[in-house]
């Protein structure tokens, strides 16, 4: 065993730190479980305190750290090297305050995303972010990802929900910056710096979040629609009719819907599979009786004026189930093809169209027998895609990689939406940053971790 392993036993305790072997029992990562965990130790510290202390030991001995949240990252933002010290926030899971009359919680950074909702609910509030792994991700890791999820259209990334961050720095120093308003202009908004930093300039430990009144109604449903343009006309009348209460309008390309709605799916389709766009389109609002009317107009008058082909309302908590396990249900793709590349890429919705059957031609051009699926969050402007053309080594992962992300350049796009860099999406950062930008957060990397102990390797170029 190391002298560092053994001085963090004898400083934490036995509970507090797993030696390789103990710790080589648990899986590496929540999304593929493919893998245990291989690392010289993991960390599970139970307070700020310890995690302070933990960095300052680590700092000194020039020690790599890799921080760990619920390890549901698909870019490789969590891979730990068997080299390096694995430190999880799961022991720091306690949500600390409830704040109805401000709409705040303020949270440690272990607490689960789904533990978090449920006890937001029996207050009579909404923790808005919304995402397939919401019960494994945990907070900490959702700010240092900056997630996004099925609802930012209304309430925003984790970037706007996000008010105070206590963070960690990797000599162990504490940056207590728990604010509580809405309004600070008190200088430099350093809480931003580390939201979206993936673990590579401190390690988040406490947050203050926004939160909202539970809505009293819910209004979804699913949309058949003859082409893109009707997609983005819906989208337009959408939000004026509905204003604030829209709160998703997730679009779905044909092959995905097909693919959603057929063996093996369980789920049937809830609309013909002809038509080349379908649109999940949800409402929350206050006030149940007029919402509901508010949204069967919208609806009415798109199907008079030819803007909707083809609809159907959820009515009851079983066909809401149905219509969202249509859109969430992305773990069946897995079981019907492999391998499989997944890409969440951000761009104008003007430009989404043209590029979706760009990329497409340009697969289909390389593997004739390419399977493509393109859906997500077209309110803000965030899709996510899906490619299995049969092979699975490094060249053919570059090449896909290449068609996918080439284009986004050219059209101001960027390379990743809502999932962040890490490991894979490293190499084409340039594509989404100007050399002066990437050059500026290596300067932030070097102030604010010299040693760069903290998640070496991942998002930043070498």
């Amino acid at each position: 065993m190391s002298t560092l392993v053994q001085l963090l036993i004898n400083t934490f305790g036995k509970d507090s730190v797993l030696t390789q072997a103990e710790a080589s029992g648990r899986v590496a990562s929540n999304w593929t479980h493919n893998e245990n965990l291989d690392c010289l130790a993991l960390l599970r510290p139970k307070t700020t305190e310890d995690v302070s202390t933990m960095l300052k030991i680590c700092n000194e001995f020039n020690q790599s750290v890799v921080p760990h949240g619920g390890l549901t990252n698909v870019v490789g933002g969590v891979v730990t090297k068997p080299n390096q010290i694995a430190l999880t926030l799961e022991r720091m899971n306690e949500v600390e305050e409830i704040s109805v009359h401000n709409k705040t919680v303020m949270v440690q950074a272990g607490v689960i995303l789904q533990n978090l909702q449920k006890l937001l609910v029996e207050n009579g509030l909404l923790f808005p972010l919304d995402l397939g792994a919401k019960g494994s991700c945990m907070i900490g890791g959702n700010i240092a990802s900056n997630a996004g999820g099925l609802q930012a259209v209304r309430y925003g990334v984790m970037r706007n929900l996000v008010l105070g961050l206590e963070v960690v720095l990797a000599d162990g120093t504490v940056i207590s910056s728990m604010n509580k308003m809405l309004k600070n202009n008190a200088g430099y908004d350093l809480k931003q710096l580390f939201i979206g930093s993936e673990g590579t300039l401190g390690v988040i430990t406490k947050a203050v979040l926004k939160v909202d009144d539970l809505p009293k109604s819910r209004n979804t449903a699913f949309v058949a629609l003859e082409n893109f343009e009707q997609a983005n006309q819906l989208l337009q009348y959408a939000r004026k009719q509905l204003k604030n209460d829209l709160t998703s309008f997730e679009l779905l390309w044909q092959d995905y819907y097909n693919l959603m709605t057929s063996r093996p799916s369980s789920y049937s389709p809830p609309l013909p599979q002809t038509y080349p766009f379908y649109v999940l389109m949800e409402a929350r609002g206050q006030n149940a009786e007029q919402d509901k009317a508010v949204f069967d107009e919208l609806l009415k008058n798109g199907w008079e004026n030819g803007l909707i082909a083809d609809a159907v309302m959820a009515q009851s908590q079983q066909e809401l189930d149905w219509l969202w396990s249509i859109r969430e249900n992305v773990e069946l793709i897995f079981s019907v093809h492999s391998p499989v590349f997944l890409y969440d890429v951000s761009l104008a919705i003007s430009d989404m169209d043209p590029y979706i059957k760009e990329i497409k031609t340009e697969l289909q051009a390389v593997w004739a027998d390419v399977h493509f699926y393109a859906f997500g969050h077209m309110g803000d402007g965030n899709l996510h895609l899906f490619v299995s053309c049969g092979l699975d080594n490094a060249a053919t992962k570059h090449q896909v990689d290449e068609i996918i992300y080439q284009p986004l350049q050219r059209i101001g796009g960027s390379i990743t939406g809502e999932h962040g860099i890490g490991l894979e999406k490293k190499p084409w950062l340039h594509l989404s940053r100007t050399s002066e930008e990437i050059n500026l957060m290596k300067t932030l990397k070097r102030a604010l971790d010299p040693k760069g102990i903290l998640n070496p390797g991942k998002l930043l170029p070498d």
